[in-house]
């Protein structure tokens, strides 16, 4: 198991030593169509739906959009799981997604195939080390990624996701606030370095994402000088130095559809290729080089906590209601509004972008 040590307010490091995860066995032919069916009766006999992330297996994501679900982000999971009629959402994906579900929809069930799936950003950031860092730093306003936990969220004045990251910070630069970053080092110095807002980052990594190798990315470049290079933020600098798209999971999906290159390389975790093999059929993708083919975790650009989901998990949720998030109502009230700030901040851009020119309505009040 991940072990976690305290943190100095003054200089938080990511403390996670290394990845723990129990993968489920992969079904064989005869299982699989067995569990499929079983997903798609319990999903039905439940009221349930299944929201899953871009990095789960493919027959997850695929039993999420043939029963009615969503493969999203975190976010957009949460929002769809939110205004979705289903009385039940199962999350298949890590922790953090599950309890932003929850908070969204606290007057419905929210499950997930395995309750000790995580990730290293939630793990690196304990609530109580950064409430320390905010508390040693009072004039700083705190902006959390959204990989955190919805005790860190509570204590934040803003959540972000890498997709409207940039547009906060600079909202909150404009504004002259200076910031607490946490927990992603990386996507916090990509930030600062694209907005020039004063920023204290924490110093969290994504274990997939830091795994990413520059020199070996130079080096496939050269092999495919025909390849585009989308790259995500949790990515180290040198890495999206190369990069001719920097984005969020959707951003890489957007951007493949959009351009007009015959192949992609990739630096992501390897669970988006079939998303984006489904939308860009006669497209070639490319994994990013990371450390080797080991057999460590952090080797295989692959999480090892989302490889915990599995169709023998929903099955287990769905049948005994096992895997239940629960929050405490007032800690998700308070997490919920550093939320619903970043939600009211993107539709408000939205409103903008469709007004009338001369017409722009206030953005993000605090």
């Amino acid at each position: 198991m991940s072990t976690v040590f305290p943190v100095d307010v003054e200089s938080p490091t990511c403390s996670t030593l290394q990845a723990w995860a129990r993968v489920p066995a992969e079904p064989g032919p005869a299982q699989r169509t067995e569990l499929l069916a079983r997903c798609r009766d319990l999903l039905a006999r439940e009221n349930a739906v299944l929201v899953a992330h871009y990095y789960v297996h493919s027959d997850l994501q695929d039993l999420a959009l043939e029963t009615g679900g969503c493969v999203a982000d975190s976010l957009e999971m949460a929002r769809f799981g939110r205004d979705h009629a289903a009385t039940t959402l199962v999350v298949s994906g890590v922790r953090f997604m599950g309890e932003t579900a929850k908070m969204l929809s606290m007057d419905k069930r929210v499950l997930m195939p395995d309750l000790e799936a995580t990730c290293s950003l939630d793990l690196g950031c304990p609530a109580d080390a950064f409430a320390a860092w905010c508390d040693a730093h009072p004039d700083r306003t705190a902006v959390v990624y959204a990989n955190t936990s919805a005790a860190v969220k509570a204590r934040a004045d803003w959540v972000v996701t890498s997709s409207c990251a940039l547009d906060i910070v600079r909202h909150l630069k404009d504004r002259g606030e200076k910031i607490l970053w946490a927990p992603d080092r990386h996507l916090g110095d990509y930030i600062r370095r694209e907005t020039g807002a004063d920023m204290l980052l924490w110093q969290g990594v994504c274990i997939v994402h830091d795994e990413f190798k520059a020199l070996e990315l130079e080096l496939l470049k050269t092999e495919h000088p025909e390849a585009r290079v989308l790259v995500h933020p949790e990515s180290p600098a040198g890495v999206i130095a190369l990069a001719d798209v920097v984005g969020s999971t959707s951003q890489i999906l957007k951007a493949a559809r959009e351009l007009n290159a015959p192949a992609y390389i990739v630096a992501t975790d390897k669970g988006m290729f079939h998303a984006l093999q489904q939308q860009n059929p006669g497209k070639v993708f490319i994994e990013a080089p990371t450390a080797g083919n080991s057999a460590t975790c952090k080797s295989c650009a692959h999480c090892p906590w989302m490889a915990m989901n599995s169709l023998q998990g929903l099955v287990h949720a769905l049948e005994t209601g096992a895997g239940e998030i629960t929050l405490d109502p007032e800690l998700a009230a308070r997490a919920r509004r550093s939320v619903e700030r970043m939600l009211d901040f993107t539709a408000a851009q939205k409103r903008a972008a469709a007004a009338p020119a001369g017409l722009v309505p206030g953005i993000g009040a605090a």
